[in-house]
């Protein structure tokens, strides 16, 4: 089946719902809404002195703030603007910046375009991508731009075809035998200047999957996984 040819409209999308709907922040007992901000003045400070410098000098790592890169605090607004996914394929030196979600619709080019982005470049195969996980990797990338860190989401793994993914068991590479990458429904991401900790916990606060935390020494630091499977976490 082609790529145009699957049922994106009536795959369900995060914050998909429709004008007059509530969110889901107005059920009992839940926090209050926060300000566009999405967290209160008096930590909003402390957001800014942990991810920048009195120069703007870029941050090589950051502490995670408790309580605060949550997605649950996100209002219905959030979710209704349109939808511009940056990515770049270290692996391909491939990168774009698609607007992709408009006005409660896909836009099918341009979920093409993604998809052969993360295509499996060793095996050098496409597939269809969840929906879903686009949803995320965006949500992710837009939250973390109302606190200044503007950066394209590293694409490190996305689509992997079986014989790909058993050679990275082969050698080593940590990866399940039924790996949900094999579906195009994962994919490894990392932020350049931003704490994987800081990342893995933000993407797990959406809630829409599972969430691996893969530390690494060195410069470029480890990554996250992330997937539209049952919610679980793992350290790897």
């Amino acid at each position: 089946m082609g790529l145009a040819a699957i049922g994106l409209v009536a795959t369900p999308l995060i914050g998909c719902a429709s004008r007059t709907e509530k969110p889901a922040m107005a059920s009992a007992g839940a926090k209050p809404r926060m300000p566009k901000t999405g967290v209160p003045p008096q930590q909003l400070a402390s957001v800014d002195r942990a991810i920048t410098t009195p120069r703007g000098a870029p941050i090589t790592e950051m502490a995670p703030p408790p309580d605060i890169f949550d997605a649950q605090i996100l209002d219905l607004e959030f979710w209704l603007k349109p939808r511009t996914l940056e990515v770049v394929r270290p692996a391909s030196n491939e990168k774009a910046r698609l607007l992709y979600w408009k006005d409660g619709e896909v836009i099918d080019s341009a979920y093409q375009e993604l998809c052969h982005l993360l295509r499996d470049v060793n095996g050098k195969k496409t597939a269809p991508i969840d929906p879903k996980l686009f949803e995320t990797l965006w949500g992710t990338q837009a939250f973390i731009a109302r606190y200044g860190i503007e950066q394209p989401l590293e694409i490190l793994s996305g689509y992997r075809t079986p014989e790909s993914n058993s050679r990275l068991r082969e050698a080593g590479v940590p990866a399940a035998r039924q790996s949900l990458h094999i579906s195009g429904k994962a994919a490894d991401i990392r932020v350049a200047n931003l704490n994987s900790e800081v990342l893995g916990s933000l993407v797990r606060s959406f809630k829409q999957g599972g969430v691996g935390f893969y530390y690494r020494a060195g410069p470029r630091g480890g990554w996250i996984h992330a997937d539209t499977g049952l919610q679980r976490t793992w350290k790897g």
